[in-house]
């Protein structure tokens, strides 16, 4: 038993060198090789869970920081949910209890996750750029090519600048435009704010967004897809698949 204790320990200063390498995996496989050799060495559950941050933090998602999986939370996670994954983790990595290697730089990772997903407005705006980044999000101008009557409804015939080759251009969209409804891996959403319409992939339903139109924050719940009418879709939507 001695012996294995002892070869533990060396096996943890490798796992050590290791990580002040910046070999975060490597100290990771060590570390468990010393705790299968002999679990009750001191200080190897508190530098093992300061490597799985340091891991998780490592993990990118379109280029940033994926902060849920630091505190180990869903994106759908609640305050309270993300708060108890943070005290959890705070208690073995806190410096004041955790001498381990590393620990003092993996709290100040998980004391980052924790304010910035806590914080409504800086949530969002992660959540917005963790979901669609990298999307071409060009918007259809359907109402500088359309005047809204007194009743609100479009007429081509009342805009100032309607003339027989824009008539042209519009029939040839009616005639073109395909359906709009929903492919099997998007969905129809609304925006609550400016009732704008959208087509996401399905792997942003029920993530907070912001609108594209009004810049409010709005979540991605499915809705039935717009109606169309003989001038072509409503004016308020956009495709982003």
């Amino acid at each position: 038993m001695e012996f294995n204790k002892g070869a533990a320990s060396r096996i943890k200063e490798i796992a050590e060198k290791k990580f002040a390498e910046r070999d975060i995996a490597g100290a990771r496989r060590f570390v468990v090789k010393a705790q299968n050799l002999y679990p009750a060495l001191d200080g190897l559950p508190q530098l093992l869970a300061a490597l799985d941050v340091y891991m998780a933090a490592d993990y990118r998602t379109n280029g940033d920081v994926d902060w849920y999986r630091v505190l180990d939370v869903e994106p759908s996670a609640d305050d309270d949910t993300i708060q108890r994954h943070y005290r959890k983790l705070a208690l073995i990595l806190h410096p004041d209890k955790n001498k381990a290697i590393g620990a003092d730089g993996a709290f100040t990772i998980i004391s980052e996750a924790r304010n910035l997903l806590v914080d409504k407005a800086k949530r969002i705006a992660f959540d917005q750029k963790r979901n669609i980044k990298g999307m071409d999000q060009k918007v259809p101008n359907w109402k500088s090519s359309m005047s809204a009557g007194k009743d609100g409804s479009r007429d081509l015939s009342n805009n100032k600048n309607y003339n027989a080759r824009s008539q042209k251009s519009a029939m040839h969209l009616k005639r073109t435009h395909p359906p709009l409804f929903s492919k099997p891996n998007t969905f129809w959403t609304i925006c609550n704010a400016c009732k704008t319409q959208f087509d996401y992939l399905r792997t942003y339903l029920n993530h907070n967004l912001l609108c594209q139109n009004c810049c409010q924050p709005f979540l991605a719940f499915e809705t039935p897809p717009p109606s169309m009418d003989e001038n072509g879709p409503s004016p308020m939507w956009t495709s982003y698949s």
